[in-house]
């Protein structure tokens, strides 16, 4: 099953850092977003990458074409007409296609322009710059079992600021850090969707969320998985200075990826 991920926004609210580089190529712990979001699917043995490109694509294009030379050890012999010799990599058993779908193009036409890379299967789907730890397999699984066309993780955010447990009285009972919003469920991406989908996105200025994710769900066949765990989307500075601090203090959630209990597809 193929994974398609949606960087080709221009991530304006976190200008200070898209202004050089698409927001999906913003680094967490050295690494982009993107790379982040590939090594939780590839865990799980999806290895097959269609990514959307559109604002700066080139910069992501330029990662991929140097990536297996910048994880690997190598000798270059100039000697021998700067031959080069691998020794050791590390880099990700990943096939990776780059497809531009335009600086202009909404979400759903982007998933629209890559049709014919995905055929008549079905894939997965997400944005380029939320993380999570959810389970991809059961994800997977959920959609398998219920037959239905679309199938959207959702998550229920914490708010933003801590919350006083406040008596009629005006005594405060207790503090809760980071409460869940209003108790509402909301689009976390992380979709697994049958080729069918296609016919429910126009062209080029169709916005994902609205027709197309509005339309199945009125035919009832748009499907949720409910995640309880992390998740966060890296939509401004104070959410990427956030994740890469999770990340320095070796305990981000969202790295599933070294732990023994994961089991592979």
């Amino acid at each position: 099953m193929k994974v398609v991920i949606l960087a080709g926004g221009y991530g304006t609210r976190i200008s200070e850092e898209s202004h050089l580089r698409p927001k999906p190529m913003i680094e967490i712990g050295g690494k982009p977003i993107l790379w982040h979001i590939m090594k939780q699917y590839s865990q799980y043995g999806f290895n097959d990458f269609i990514i959307c490109l559109g604002y700066k694509g080139f910069f992501i294009k330029e990662y991929f074409a140097h990536y297996f030379l910048h994880e690997s050890d190598v000798t270059f012999d100039f000697k021998k007409d700067n031959q080069l010799v691998t020794h050791h990599h590390t880099a990700e058993p990943w096939k990776v296609t780059l497809v531009n779908t335009g600086v202009e193009t909404m979400t759903g036409g982007r998933v629209k322009r890559i049709q014919n890379y995905i055929g008549n299967e079905p894939f997965m789907m997400t944005y380029g710059d939320g993380v999570s730890d959810v389970n991809i397999a059961e994800l997977v699984d959920n959609h398998k079992l219920h037959g239905r066309l679309a199938t959207v993780t959702t998550v229920q955010p914490s708010g933003r600021f801590g919350a006083l447990d406040i008596t009629a009285s005006n005594e405060v009972k207790g503090f809760q850090e980071k409460p869940k919003g209003d108790g509402s469920w909301i689009n976390a991406g992380f979709f697994v969707l049958q080729p069918e989908v296609f016919n429910y996105i126009s062209d080029d200025s169709t916005i994902f969320e609205k027709d197309p994710l509005e339309g199945l769900a009125r035919d009832g066949e748009l499907m949720c998985h409910r995640h309880q765990g992390f998740w966060q989307p890296m939509d401004t500075l104070r959410d990427k200075n956030h994740l890469e601090e999770l990340w320095k203090s070796g305990e981000a959630p969202w790295k599933t990826w070294d732990r023994e209990s994961v089991i592979l597809k």
